[in-house]
């Protein structure tokens, strides 16, 4: 389904953070010189996107997807996850994750992610009406306004290299 208009912020730093679990999917298993600087980009991306972002699902997606019974558990489930998440991106904050670890945070954050674009995202779509999701959308827009897109490049060390050696 194409996605509306008014979800394409979350979908767009969705996409930037998919793209670092396939930066680590692909340089797994991490070397453990690797790691701080590993840690540092989870943490980076968590403190200038995806906390704000958890923060606008949080106060205004989540409650809006309530009003329909059949998404309050998925919901419940999205929240409980966003938990681990900040529990993980903690860790990396604080140097405090394994190689095994980091593999585990992106699996769990892509897994996270598509739940939210595939059943969430759609089924509010099905659900809400255009006016309902523009009502969504501007909420959306207030919150994450001013929120520094996550635009640092990887170090030297984090970026995809065609042939690892």
């Amino acid at each position: 389904m194409l996605r509306d208009k008014n979800l394409i912020p979350l979908s767009h730093q969705h996409q930037r953070a998919l793209a670092l679990c396939v930066r680590i999917e692909r340089a797994s298993p991490i070397p453990d010189a690797d790691l701080v600087a590993w840690q540092t980009e989870v943490a980076q991306l968590f403190q200038n996107e995806v906390s704000t972002h958890f923060d606008a699902e949080e106060r205004v997606l989540f409650p809006a997807a309530r009003r329909f019974e059949e998404l309050v558990p998925l919901v419940e489930e999205l929240v409980n996850e966003h938990h681990e998440l900040r529990t993980s991106c903690a860790r990396a904050g604080a140097n405090d994750m394994s190689a095994a670890d980091l593999a585990a945070f992106a699996r769990s954050l892509s897994t996270h992610i598509r739940k939210e674009e595939r059943r969430l995202f759609e089924q509010l779509q099905e659900f809400m009406g255009p006016d309902q999701l523009a009502t969504l959308g501007k909420g959306l827009g207030d919150t994450l306004r001013g929120v520094e897109q996550a635009c640092e490049l990887p170090s030297e060390i984090t970026k995809l290299r065609a042939l690892r050696g």
